[in-house]
């Protein structure tokens, strides 16, 4: 397995593209199943997750059955099950991998699927790894009126996906807000699905009774919201100015509002942000929450960037119970973080970081890890690159054009 190796202390600077969105890609791909035809994609992210989506979605083309195997090494994964149910009818499959941030059960999968006339089977411990999960729609698939017991995204697209093939109006309620539920819907719209409400708590899919969409329209994966803020985090962190080309400003806004509370230069032109590290950065508060709330996965690069702020910066996951368990490696680094709870932690800065060994626990820590080594004193290595690559393209390769010293070994 490859390691990032990483010289601290260089500065960061000029500027960076922002990749298509990983978290878009991945459900228009799943939506494949839904299509008589091949859609084209463009702009899509080379990244291991979306790799293993494309192996899955082969695999099902050429076999017309479930990879268990690939169903295990990505949470994605999951995004296939409704549309491949509801165009073959009978799945099995195990609980899907992925990063380990808490415990991601799929009931309200489950439940949709079974609103909508599925018969399903649920092995006692399959979360633990043991049977798999069985769904039947051979009765085929009617519309319903059915809510979320959370707002959740993947189960949003799911559901979306499912109930574009079943026959009559499907009703979701507390349904996610996310960009990348309204790229889906967008797309599948642009080749002749009927979506409704996409962006609103309330969802209203018009059933095609098992009639496939004609592709006509590609999928364009639009900016990836999560590399955007991660980047300019990364230049509120380290550099006198790092310009971050391919934003959406509407969906930054809850990070710039954070930065510029804490001091961070911020000037926005167009689709480019330009970000500058503060020569005394304030603590500051965040508290994770759906979308347009704070994102979860900006809230482990946003952790780095409060030990250098001078003060008592706190730090509230609201989404997964396990997403604070990197900090012990940082606090191994030389940070002052005091976890209170699985989802409240309080970060003392500012701290000098020294560099040190590191594994990276999922993909959004592992980015975390690799800003934090950038500005730390010496050497550090970051094991399980891998994990860094399910969801950034080239990093070492992006992060050196800017001035970062990385190599992968």
């Amino acid at each position: 397995m490859a390691n990032f190796i990483i010289q601290g202390g260089k500065e960061i600077t000029g500027e960076i593209a922002v990749s298509g969105s990983k978290n878009s890609t991945l459900p228009a791909l799943a939506a494949s199943l839904l299509f008589q035809n091949p859609i084209e994609f463009k702009n899509i992210p080379q990244i291991e997750d979306i790799f293993r989506m494309q192996e899955l979605m082969s695999s099902i083309e050429i076999n017309h059955t479930i990879d268990t195997a690939l169903v295990r090494k990505f949470r994605g994964s999951v995004l296939a099950i409704g549309p491949y149910v509801a165009r073959f009818g009978l799945a099995s499959f195990p609980h899907p991998g992925g990063c380990k941030i808490g415990a991601r059960p799929i009931d309200m999968f489950i439940h949709g699927w079974e609103a909508m006339g599925a018969r399903c089977f649920i092995p006692p411990r399959v979360e633990r790894g043991d049977g798999l999960y069985s769904v039947d729609t051979t009765s085929g698939l009617m519309g319903c009126d059915y809510a979320f017991r959370v707002s959740s995204v993947t189960g949003t697209e799911s559901m979306i996906m499912t109930a574009v093939l079943a026959t009559g109006t499907t009703i979701l309620r507390n349904c996610a807000k996310e960009p990348e539920v309204i790229a889906l819907a967008d797309f599948l719209n642009n080749n002749g699905a009927k979506i409704s409400g996409v962006g609103t708590s309330e969802i209203t899919i018009e059933g095609r009774g098992g009639k496939l969409l004609d592709s006509n329209v590609p999928f364009v994966a639009p900016p990836d919201r999560i590399e955007a803020g991660s980047f300019i985090l990364l230049g509120a962190l380290t550099s006198p100015k790092l310009v971050v080309r391919g934003c959406i400003l509407s969906e930054q806004k809850a990070l710039i509002d954070v930065l510029d509370r804490a001091g961070v230069s911020i000037d926005i032109r167009g689709n480019e942000i330009a970000v500058s590290k503060p020569s005394a950065l304030r603590p500051f508060h965040i508290r994770t929450e759906e979308f347009p709330g704070f994102p979860t996965d900006l809230q482990a690069p946003a952790t780095i960037l409060a030990t250098q702020a001078e003060g008592e910066s706190i730090i509230e996951e609201t989404i997964f119970e396990s997403r604070l368990t990197y900090v012990a490696d940082l606090n191994r680094m030389g940070a002052n973080i005091m976890v209170h709870s699985p989802r409240r932690a309080t970060v003392v800065g500012k701290t000098e970081l020294r560099g040190s060994r590191l594994l990276s626990p999922d993909i959004r820590a592992g980015l975390a890890f690799i800003f934090a080594s950038l500005i730390a004193n010496g050497e550090s290595i970051i094991g399980e690159a891998y994990q860094v690559d399910r969801g950034y393209e080239k990093i070492d390769d992006r992060l050196r054009a800017v001035g970062a010293d990385i190599i992968r070994q």
